[in-house]
């Protein structure tokens, strides 16, 4: 696989063959430009504010990722997941995994014993942990560019990658849920893929950090599967053994570590589709181990090779569909049908496209434009240069980031981040093009679009301005009202004892993170029994929530009239419970409590 120059392309080409040579500073000079783009990327930050530290703004995630530090800080167990103030009675147990909790657990016990405060030592890693890891995203990003285009793709890699990754947001001050690691295993897989052909060391790298990457959430199984499928290619077709060899063994080994370090040994025969447990395991040992033997014997001939790849793949499907044939079905299959209705079709990043297309056409060019642009981009690439290993590696990550993004929106997290590649190597020959035809101001405005156009928060800012421009105007004497996210929204409920709150799914998180109390609801699908007793007493009859809440001993009621949650409800049940409240009718059984300015309380008064 080389390159094939042609014509008026002859710039662009030499440079790509000869900038991307190795040389001893290279690392060097990528680390440097990489510390460039997180400043970049930490300037776009300090000009919007960091308003993500004080305000969870609908992070859900992140902000009980903190409390599930704390947790395992106070000293719950390494295995046990159970978070215990939320849901019924005893909790439920979460599909996290504790291998993203242990690094910014670190980071809290190490500047907690520097300050001598603990409150510090989470500031602390509400901020340094995604910097960290957005430096090693730019960082990857950045080789990644330079081994597709050459010296010219850095500064387009530095600029549009910042601006990738603040856009994605899962890299913020204040964001620490488990995507954004996830996308720098992607990265780094990708890379170590690609220069695996030099070192089988990085092939090994590669399959351990797939291991790695599954057992933190099954939202990367795509990606797994691409690089598995890209081993087992190269075995296939090419008849490489050594590299496609050490994946699979590098797979299946750092999969039985990850097994024996968060599943214990009393749910070692437990089956879960939606976390790391023993059906994973097995397809890991399966596909690792049976690469990693085909490739071992290996076969002169295709149609050797090939009989042994689809042994492999044969057997993978057997045990799959044999042992596990639940993990066949929808991931959310075990979700009550009314938390389907009323709760998982409102979620944005669950969205797939068709459903966005009908009710937000403007979030289609936020996160959507600039990965079909890389897809194409990378089309016309390979039509003139030939398929080049990195080139085609780069497609089939970019592609199924991009269709599982068109199933679910939150998959353009990935692929938007991706499409930086291909992006910054078209604007590299546009770059080049523009210094070989001085003068041009043809060559000039090309360039100039190419920048345009690659950057995606400029289509996700005319997006919003058009979706605002296009928004009903509020109805007049309506009263703005905040969605209750911010940690100040929560001063005088963390001031009160311990009890039993009932609120909307979208303040779970918050209650735990800002107070002590317990609650309900929060929007984790395994929270079904908790999520669906709220959902039962915000929609049913005042009278109906006042038997439920007594029988749960529900003490205090924390509502947000503003959160587009609480709306949603009173729009679905307007003779419900929350319907009266956002309407301001309070029933006879609830007590106001002084609240603040979006938050109100309400206190449950004993049954007569």
């Amino acid at each position: 696989m080389v390159d094939r120059p042609s014509g008026r392309n002859q710039a662009v080409t030499t440079i790509v063959s000869t900038s991307a040579s190795p040389t001893r500073f290279r690392g060097l000079a990528d680390g440097a430009a990489a510390i460039l783009a997180t400043a970049l990327f930490i300037g776009f930050h300090l000009a919007s504010g960091l308003s993500l530290l004080s305000d969870g703004r609908g992070d859900n995630d992140s902000l009980l990722r903190l409390v599930e530090v704390r947790d395992l800080l106070a000293g719950q167990g390494w295995f046990d997941l159970t978070q215990y103030r939320m849901g019924l009675d005893g909790g439920f147990v979460m599909h996290w995994s504790r291998l993203v909790d242990a690094p910014i657990a670190a980071i809290v016990l190490a500047a907690s014993a520097v300050t001598g405060s603990q409150a510090t030592g989470e500031l602390v890693a509400l901020v340094l942990w995604p910097l960290l890891l957005a430096f090693a995203a730019l960082f990857l990003i950045i080789r990644l560019a330079r081994l597709f285009a050459g010296e010219m793709a850095v500064l387009p890699a530095i600029v549009v990658g910042s601006a990738a990754l603040y856009f994605v947001a899962t890299f913020a001050p204040g964001a620490i849920d488990h995507h954004n690691i996830q996308l720098v295993l992607v990265l780094a897989t990708v890379l170590l893929l690609a220069e695996a052909e030099r070192d089988s060391w990085r092939a090994v790298a590669a399959g351990a950090l797939c291991a790695v990457m599954l057992a933190i959430g099954m939202e990367s199984a795509p990606y797994v599967a691409v690089a598995g499928l890209w081993s087992a290619g190269l075995f296939l077709i090419r008849g490489e053994r050594v590299g496609p060899m050490a994946f699979g063994a590098g797979f299946a080994a750092a999969a039985a570590l990850c097994f024996a370090a968060t599943v214990p040994a009393s749910r070692w025969n437990d089956a879960a589709c939606d976390a790391f447990s023993l059906p994973q395991l097995s397809l890991a040992m399966v596909g690792g181990l049976g690469l990693a033997f085909a490739a071992a014997i290996g076969g002169r001939s295709i149609w050797r090779r090939a009989p042994a790849v689809a042994l492999v793949g044969i057997v993978a499907g057997m045990v799959l569909h044999g042992f596990f044939p639940q993990c066949l079905a929808d991931p959310y299959a075990g979700v009550d049908a009314r938390l389907r209705t009323y709760w998982l079709n409102s979620i944005i990043e669950a969205l797939p496209i068709w459903t966005i297309l009908a009710s937000r056409p403007t979030m289609l060019f936020a996160y959507y434009v600039t990965p079909l642009l890389a897809i194409v981009c990378l089309d016309v690439n390979m039509r003139r240069h030939g398929v080049r290993r990195i080139a085609l590696l780069l497609g089939l990550f970019l592609l199924a980031a991009f269709l599982v993004s068109l199933w679910q929106v939150r998959g353009s997290m990935f692929a938007i981040p991706l499409a930086v590649v291909p992006l910054a190597g078209w604007i590299a020959g546009a770059r080049a093009a523009a210094a070989a035809a001085a003068g041009s101001n043809g060559a000039v405005l090309r360039m100039a679009v190419a920048w345009l156009v690659s950057i995606n928060t400029i289509w996700a800012g005319g997006a919003n301005y058009v979706a605002e421009a296009l928004a009903a105007p509020r109805p007049a004497g309506s009263v703005a009202s905040g969605d209750c996210y911010a940690e100040a929204d929560y001063a005088q409920l963390a001031a009160m004892p311990p009890a039993a709150v009932l609120a909307i799914s979208n303040l779970g998180a918050p209650i735990l993170r800002f107070t002590g109390h317990r609650v309900f609801a929060g929007p984790y699908h395994r929270n079904i029994a908790g999520n669906t007793f709220a959902l039962d007493a915000f929609m049913g009859t005042p009278d109906s929530a006042a038997a439920l809440l007594r029988g749960q001993n529900v003490t205090l009621i924390a509502h947000c009239r503003g959160n587009p949650e609480s709306l949603a409800l009173a729009d679905w049940a307007p003779a419900g419970l929350m319907a009266g409240l956002v309407a301001g009718k309070v029933p006879d059984w609830l007590e106001p409590v002084a609240g603040g300015a979006d938050l109100q309380l309400y206190r449950v008064k004993p049954a007569p």
